[in-house]
């Protein structure tokens, strides 16, 4: 109990409520309310009438990352008592959502353009002292919520938080956003809220040595879990020798949209998602991440791209959250400032051309276009990093769609050195994502018009062209296997993507840019 150890380096979390996969539109109270009332319990209540088809549609390739509960006929049961226990428990949650939708239905019946003020005690008695109702320019009426207030309501109940420990197994993890996670003989239930300080220590574990008294006393563990856990602490660390440089400037792709950007003062990671498995071979993992980060870039909400997953494993590891400041009190764009302040975590909100110093270096908040289904999400970002004599874009999932934007940024702050682009430029429908926050019915067809996209060949062509960039690479594509449980993406070498990609190659190279397609682990260094 008393020897020094270190957290295993393939345990890896996944942060729960309810039993499901932990991201910002379940997590943040006012869009959790509406996902769970509106797609989780429906979710459920599918799954059992017929076991048995979700199961078969969850290992169907072709229906990869739908809407279906991986779980065995057998325990059924098991997700019954899940069920029941959401009904019961989560009456207010299921209230509230309900509530929404009779106060969108109230404003589309009633708000014609004159005072509102008469419709405020027809409103759902749910929603009294958290919203304000307001017309647009155009005479449209909105319901606006009072975020900050929803986290000290009945709404947002901590209770619902929980945490599972395991080991990676090279195992594919079922889809976060359909299947919830039922206990498991080789998982370790951590029955705690997210901000726990517990979880900081265990993580903190990974870099210093701790002890099994310790963390038993700071998790609050009984006997067997006790035992559970030091099966996954080790006498060694693992951590990689080369994690921090001494001289010049470093940038490695650890996969998807995660960028280390290094120097000898500091360390900047953009939206972290990282393997544990350190045995791979192909990868960077949480071992090759320098021991203290100064700044963590998170470019916009979806789950891709803000991952608790990997973030509450950095908590403590990190000076400042960096994330683009949402437009306050908007249904489909919930703050990250605020759900990350209530998890512990220290926050800097920027807007576009906001700056935010490093040891060495800067960040500046850049405008980031579509990718969110044209819905009024102001809660998005690029970034532009200056450190060791280096400029790099960092792009993310941000579209060409209108170029002379990226001819403002070259004005503003000079031309890159580097572009990191996203190009998942045939991503999935409005309805995939947002389905739950949506009170009035959408068609197939508006939904498919709608997508979750970033550039084309073209589009990324005219970024470059704009940027006046030297050198250009393609990420966040979701490709590599062991982000499988929340990209769900599959791609042969005949996807339209890959294609537009292979294009885009091609005008690289006709145009004397350097350029690449981004998989597994990548290294730039001077």
């Amino acid at each position: 109990m008393s020897d020094e150890l270190y957290l295993r380096s393939k345990v890896i979390v996944e942060p729960l409520v309810d039993r499901f996969y932990v991201w910002p539109h379940t997590l943040a109270p006012v869009q959790a309310a509406m996902n769970l009332a509106f797609l989780q319990v429906p979710l459920l209540e599918s799954y059992l009438q017929s076991p048995k088809v979700h199961v078969a549609a969850s290992v169907n390739p072709e229906l990869r990352g739908g809407y279906f509960i991986n779980i065995a006929e057998e325990r059924a049961d098991e997700v019954r008592d899940l069920l029941a226990t959401i009904k019961r428990e989560r009456a207010a949650m299921l209230r509230f959502a309900e509530a929404i939708a009779e106060g969108q239905e109230l404003l589309r019946a009633n708000a014609t353009g004159f005072d509102l003020t008469p419709l405020y005690p027809k409103l759902p008695k749910e929603l009294a002292g958290l919203v304000e109702l307001a017309y647009d320019t155009d005479n449209q009426a909105q319901m606006r919520f009072m975020e900050p207030l929803a986290y000290h309501s009945d709404i947002y109940q901590e209770a619902r938080q929980s945490v599972q420990l395991s080991f990676e197994t090279g195992i594919e993890r079922p889809f976060i956003l359909s299947t919830p996670r039922l206990p498991s003989p080789d998982v370790l239930e951590l029955d705690i809220p997210l901000r726990h300080a517990g979880l900081e220590a265990l993580f903190k574990a990974r870099v210093q040595p701790t002890t099994l008294a310790k963390l038993r006393e700071a998790l609050e563990l009984d006997d067997a879990r006790t035992q559970r856990l030091s099966g996954m602490l080790s006498e060694r660390p693992s951590l990689a020798e080369d994690r921090h440089i001494d001289a010049g400037g470093r940038i490695r792709y650890f996969g998807h949209a995660c960028l280390v950007l290094q120097s000898p003062e500091a360390a900047v990671v953009t939206d972290p998602f990282i393997s544990a498995d350190n045995t791979a071979g192909d990868r960077y993992t949480l071992d090759d991440l320098p021991d203290y980060i100064d700044l963590v870039l998170i470019t916009h909400g979806h789950q891709d791209h803000i991952v608790l997953e990997t973030l509450l494993q950095l908590r403590g590891r990190v000076g400042q959250i960096v994330v683009p400041r949402s437009s306050r009190g908007n249904l489909a764009d919930p703050s990250m400032a605020l759900m990350l302040k209530h998890q512990g975590f220290p926050v800097t909100e920027v807007d576009d051309f906001d700056e935010v110093e490093f040891p060495g270096g800067k960040i500046t908040a850049t405008p980031f276009l579509g990718e969110h289904c044209d819905l009024d999400i102001r809660g998005k970002s690029t970034y532009w990093a200056e450190f060791a004599g280096k400029k790099v874009y960092i792009g993310a999932d941000s579209s060409g769609i209108d170029p002379v934007l990226y001819r403002y940024v070259r004005q503003h702050l000079g031309t890159a050195d580097l572009a990191f682009l996203g190009m998942e430029c045939d991503g999935a429908p409005l309805t995939w994502l947002y389905q739950a926050l949506l009170t009035k019915p959408v068609t197939k067809k508006m939904s498919n018009s709608r997508k979750l996209s970033g550039s084309n060949a073209a589009q990324a062509a005219d970024i470059m062209v704009e940027l006046g960039a030297k050198e250009a690479y393609v990420y966040a594509m979701g490709e590599e296997p062991w982000l499988g449980h929340v990209m769900a993406t599959t791609y042969t070498e005949d996807t339209y993507q890959i294609k537009q990609i292979d294009e885009f190659m091609n005008w690289c190279k006709d145009h004397g840019i350097k350029a690449g397609h981004l998989y597994g682990q990548q290294e730039w260094r001077w």
